[in-house]
């Protein structure tokens, strides 16, 4: 794939009960803002959050299996947490490609998140090494 600065690509993933626990698990990030119904309802945020992080992953899933696809590895990734992930939004994850050096195969890409409302929840920019197909 010949790569171009404005290609975009987007992946949506709506987050689980399941899919907190089991990132949970994995991290080991047992944050009961993310775990605790109870806890978690004693929060400004009245209720369990999505961890930021398992957010995140989803650019990580563009990235690799979208734009710039397989055989993609990450350089850098800077991430802005804008607004709460709640269990059961609907998250959208777009990255769009703002520079580009083909001689180092190195790409720079805009990456935001979006809930179900269009409300951005995270920004950030990544800097990827793009395969050689």
């Amino acid at each position: 794939m010949s790569l171009a600065v404005g290609m975009k690509a987007t992946r949506t993933k709506t987050f689980t009960d399941e899919d907190v626990r089991g990132f949970a698990q994995v991290s080991g990030d047992a944050n009961p803002m993310h775990l605790d119904d109870g806890y978690a309802a004693q929060t400004r945020f009245g209720r369990r959050l999505v961890h930021g992080m398992l957010t995140a992953s989803l650019i990580s899933a563009a990235l690799a299996n979208d734009l710039p696809g397989e055989g993609t590895v990450y350089m850098s990734q800077t991430l802005q947490f804008k607004a709460p992930v709640f269990i059961g939004d609907t998250i959208t994850a777009t990255v769009e490609i703002t520079a580009y050096r083909p001689e180092r195969r190195i790409a720079t890409l805009a990456t935001t998140c979006t809930n179900q409302d269009g409300q951005i929840v995270l920004t950030g920019e990544a800097v990827v090494l793009a395969p050689e197909h």
